[in-house]
Formats: structure tokens, C-alpha cells, sequence
């Protein structure tokens, strides 16, 4: 008895103690939260009359280089990138310059938070090394902020770049030199500091750099700037806006889509409302009856003409000072487009919308006659329609009325394409919703500077979802819309063609003004939402927040 008791007991005594050894595991003590520190360097941080090409820095702990190549910021900037080793885990980093330095500059080696400890990735913030080919340290500054013109949040890593603005300027440099001083945003930050600056005249410059060489791409990268040298010293916080350009009209080469279509690409992304490019499509000398449309998402024109077998053709295009001539072949293909008609909305229908057929081929003939559009009553509702024949889109716009369903039907010929091509028998059934399923919105603009003025809701991804154009006043509405989380600004319309206008380098024009309000506004179903918008109040980014409760914010059910 006594031994089983004793065995009893140490199995329990085991127990125990493994229980208390699970509890009771080592945690390898305290994380380290501390950045690395430089403890040597040669030659020494702020050295003057620099010579050599070697730098060789030192650390108390092993370190490692993280997107150094975005992270790193040499200005002035150096036609060759400075060589930097070991890429492995170290206490040294060694820097080689492969450029000829200029004389008398000071330079500066930011790393942004590329040096971090190996083990936990704690970043040395912002360390520099900085030092001088002349007598002296350059210890000059200027600051500012980056805003995009159009978004609401500017891009990150944005590049700020001073010019010498001497005898020897030009406002090609941006497009073929180098700057003289260079800063980047980095990742996070929208604010820039330019600092160990000579003084003197310069252009202010912010350049989103895709291609990381400090020249200005005018088709794919946004720049900002001032139009007039600013001179350092300056205390001044300027601010950069960034815009994209709209390029330049220039068509290349047609292709062959089809027996009857042509793919004409163009340079850049263009807004044809205001001036559409001529296409004159000849065989011989003879003009050949064309249409030109737009590919869907696309920078192409699509040439519609009659199927041709083998034949040499010439192609003019021009569009206001543009013009270009291409010479081609087309060849025998069996592939055709044929008509086909699709609906944009399906079920149902907002009350801000027209009914909107897409066609695949370009329409020539609508034969409102052979349209029949009824109720849910069967009683006859009128409409008007609209052909952008350009987007090739039918519009159809009539007087919606809340929970009612809706039955067009187009009967054979009632659309006839280029081709001579007659639909069939189409039909489309779709509803509007109750009252209560949307949601109106009015907002009290207060402090606008002038007018005509463009109002905008957009939704979280930045997409336009409802506009309104104001001429004066100070409440615009939005009634009967969808419920969503809704974007608000306002563009001030300078030019009076009712759409926002991008700025120009070479032109030293500036983008038309964008004005964001703070706030995101929440409209519900069966709800009327009001809200003041002060224009002149500068816009703050909102801090995130929870979704608020059912019940919560808005003004409450109609």
C-alpha cells in the first residue's frame, strides 16, 4: 500500500512540475527597441575639403540596408550611383563614389530608414552623412508640402528638386539636366526639407520619379512647381501641387482589327469632348466612307469602313495643329464585327441615370418609332434618347417614378449599324427602387471664391459617382442617390468647359483649383443629409475611425 501511495505521488509531483514548466517558459527577455549608432566614420561627418572617393562608416551593432534604392537620397545628385557595400549583415558600411564631385559643393548622403539593426529592424531615422569640397558646410534650408492637384492623397516618394536659375537656364532642364539639390517625401511623409543649400536663384520643382533618373517624363510622371525663381535664404513654406499632363495628340501606326476596322493608337490618355481627331481613310485618291469611335478603356481609335480585300490605303489624321499620314496594306480576313446591343444597367435603375445601350458596332439609324416602352401597367411612358455615337452609347432618358418596373422593347430595324446591318427584336426589363431604398444629400457651400464651380461626389476608390455643375449660389443637391460613403469636393472652372483641367510645365499653367472637404459624409438609406462645406477652410485628413452604429450621425429618416 505504502508503494502505490509513494508512485501515486510522484506521478502527481510530475505533473506538477511540467504544468508549472509550460507556464513558465523563457521569453529570451526584453525586445530591443533601439536604433543602431553611428560610433565612427572616415573621414569624420562634416568634414570639409572632401577628396577622396571612399567613405567608411561604423556602427555598435550589426546593421542592414532595407530599399535602399528608394530610400537613399544623394544631391546634388551624381550621374553614377555611388557604390555601397557590404549588402549582408555588418557593423561597416562603405561608401564609393564612382562621379567626379564638383568644387566647392557640399554634399549629403540621407539614407531615409534604409539602416536598421539586423535583428529587430529598428530604422536609424533619417541619418546623414554630409560633407564638403570646399572650406566650408552649405547650411541653408527651404521647406515645404506636396498636395496632389486632383486626389485627395498625393502619391508617396516624391522627388523635390532645386535648378540653378543662371545665365545658362532653360525651362528644358527639367526634361535633360540634373538638379542641383535633390529631397524625396520617402513613403510617409507629405512635407519635404531641402537643407545644406548655397544661396542663390533656383526653380522649385516636385517630380513623382517612376523611373528614378531626376528628369521629368511628361507621359507617364506628375510634376509640380512655381512659376517664379525663388531666392535662398527663404523662410518661406512653399507648396507643391502635382499634376499629370495631358499629352500632346500623336496617333502611330494603324493596325488591322478586322476585315472592316482599324486599331489607331494614340499617345497619352485625351478628353475628345471639346475637339475629336479627323480621320480620312482614302484608296487611290479616293475618300472611302469611314466612322472613327473610341476604344473602350483603351488609348485607340477604332476605324470602322466597308470590308476591303487587299488593297493599299492611306490614312490622314490631324487634330488641331496635329497631322500625320500613314501609308498601309490591308489583307483579306474572314473575321467581321457584327451588331450587337448590350445594357449598361440590369434589374434596376438609379434615378440620376439614363438607360444606356452599348453597341458593338456604330449605329447610323435610330428608329424611335419601332420602340415600345410601357410600365408595369402597360401604359406608355415617354422618352427622349441621345446617340454619342463617338462612345457608341444610346441613351434613354426618361421621368422615373419610385417602385416601378419598366419594359422597352425594340423591334426589328429599329437600330441599323454602318453595315446596314438591322437589329432584331431586343428586349429589357429593369425597376426603380421605393423612396426609401436612397437617400438625399444637400450641401451649404459657404466662402467660394468665384464661379462657375464643378461638384463632385466620388467614392472611397477616388471613381466620380454624381456631379453637379453651379453657376452661383450656395446650396447644391444631390437628391434621391445611392447610399454610400461619399467623397465632396469642388473644382473651380476656370475655363467654363464644365471638367477639370490639368496644368502644363512648359505653358507655366497650373492645374485648375481642387478643394476637398475634411470629412467623409455618410448617406443612408430613407435619409436627408445636410452639410456645411466652408471652401476656404484648408482640408485635413479625417483621422479613421470605427463605423459608426445603426442609428448614428446623418439627419435622421425622411
Amino acid at each position: 500500500m505504502f508503494i502505490k501511495n509513494s508512485i501515486a505521488f510522484c506521478l502527481v509531483l510530475v505533473l506538477s512540475l511540467l504544468g508549472c514548466a509550460k507556464r513558465g517558459n523563457i521569453t529570451g527577455g526584453l525586445k530591443d527597441s533601439l536604433a543602431p549608432i553611428l560610433i565612427a566614420s572616415y573621414p569624420k561627418n562634416f568634414t570639409t575639403n572632401f577628396t577622396g572617393n571612399e567613405i567608411s562608416l561604423t556602427f555598435d551593432e550589426y546593421i542592414k540596408l532595407k530599399d535602399a534604392n528608394k530610400q537613399l537620397v544623394v544631391s546634388p545628385p551624381m550621374k553614377y550611383e555611388p557604390v555601397i557595400t557590404p549588402t549582408n549583415a555588418s557593423k561597416y558600411l562603405n561608401i564609393r563614389i564612382k562621379d567626379t564631385l564638383l568644387p566647392n559643393t557640399t554634399y549629403s548622403f540621407n539614407f531615409g530608414q534604409s539602416i536598421t539593426d539586423n535583428n529587430e529592424g529598428n530604422p536609424l531615422n533619417q541619418f546623414k552623412y554630409v560633407f564638403s569640397t570646399g572650406t566650408y558646410i552649405d547650411s541653408l534650408s527651404l521647406g515645404g508640402t506636396i498636395k496632389d492637384a486632383l486626389e485627395k492623397e498625393s502619391d508617396s516618394f516624391v522627388s523635390v528638386m532645386l535648378y540653378d536659375q543662371n545665365d545658362k537656364f532653360k525651362d528644358s532642364i527639367v526634361y535633360t539636366d540634373m538638379p542641383r539639390y535633390i529631397t524625396n517625401t520617402l513613403d510617409s511623409l507629405k512635407t519635404f526639407r531641402l537643407e545644406n543649400l548655397k544661396a542663390g536663384k533656383y526653380l522649385l520643382v516636385a517630380l513623382k520619379d517612376n523611373n528614378k533618373n531626376n528628369k521629368f517624363n511628361s507621359k507617364e510622371e506628375k510634376i509640380g512647381f512655381l512659376k517664379q525663381a525663388i531666392s535662398i535664404p527663404n523662410d518661406t513654406l512653399f507648396e507643391l501641387e502635382l499634376f499629370k499632363e495631358v499629352i500632346p495628340f500623336k496617333a502611330f501606326k494603324p493596325t488591322q482589327a478586322s476585315s472592316n476596322k482599324l486599331y489607331l493608337g494614340y499617345d497619352g490618355t485625351q478628353d475628345f469632348k471639346l475637339s475629336k481627331p479627323k480621320v480620312v481613310l482614302t484608296k487611290e485618291g479616293v475618300v472611302l466612307p469611314t466612322i472613327v469611335t473610341q476604344m473602350p478603356k483603351k488609348d485607340s481609335l477604332q476605324i470602322w469602313y466597308k470590308p476591303l480585300k487587299n488593297d493599299s490605303l492611306v490614312i490622314a489624321i490631324s487634330r488641331d495643329k496635329y497631322e500625320q499620314k500613314y501609308s498601309f496594306k490591308v489583307k483579306d480576313q474572314k473575321t467581321k464585327d457584327t451588331l450587337t446591343v448590350s445594357a449598361l444597367q440590369t434589374g434596376t435603375i438609379g434615378y440620376r441615370e439614363r438607360f444606356t445601350l452599348e453597341t458593338g458596332t456604330p449605329l447610323v439609324t435610330i428608329d424611335k418609332s419601332k420602340f415600345s416602352f410601357v410600365n408595369g401597367a402597360k401604359e406608355t411612358v415617354e422618352f427622349q434618347t441621345e446617340h454619342d455615337a463617338f462612345n457608341q452609347k444610346l441613351y434613354i432618358d426618361f421621368k422615373k417614378v419610385p417602385a416601378e418596373k419598366y419594359n422597352l422593347t425594340l423591334l426589328p430595324g429599329a437600330l441599323v449599324d454602318f453595315f446596314d446591318t438591322k437589329s432584331d427584336t431586343l428586349s429589357y426589363k429593369f425597376a426603380t427602387k421605393e423612396l426609401d431604398q436612397v437617400g438625399n444629400l444637400k450641401i451649404k457651400l459657404q466662402n467660394v471664391k468665384k464661379y462657375p464651380i464643378i461638384v463632385q461626389l466620388t467614392n472611397q476608390a477616388g471613381e466620380v459617382k454624381e456631379t453637379e455643375y453651379s453657376t452661383g449660389g450656395d446650396l447644391v443637391e444631390f437628391k434621391l442617390i445611392d447610399p454610400s460613403v461619399y467623397t465632396l469636393r469642388i473644382i473651380y472652372d476656370d475655363n467654363k468647359n464644365q471638367q477639370y483641367d490639368s496644368g502644363n510645365y512648359l505653358a507655366k499653367r497650373y492645374a485648375e483649383e481642387v478643394v476637398y472637404f475634411s470629412k467623409d459624409i455618410d448617406v443612408r438609406v430613407n435619409w436627408d443629409v445636410e452639410q456645411t462645406f466652408d471652401v476656404s477652410l484648408p482640408y485635413v485628413p479625417e483621422p479613421k475611425k470605427k463605423p459608426a452604429k445603426k442609428g448614428e450621425g446623418g439627419n435622421g429618416p425622411r
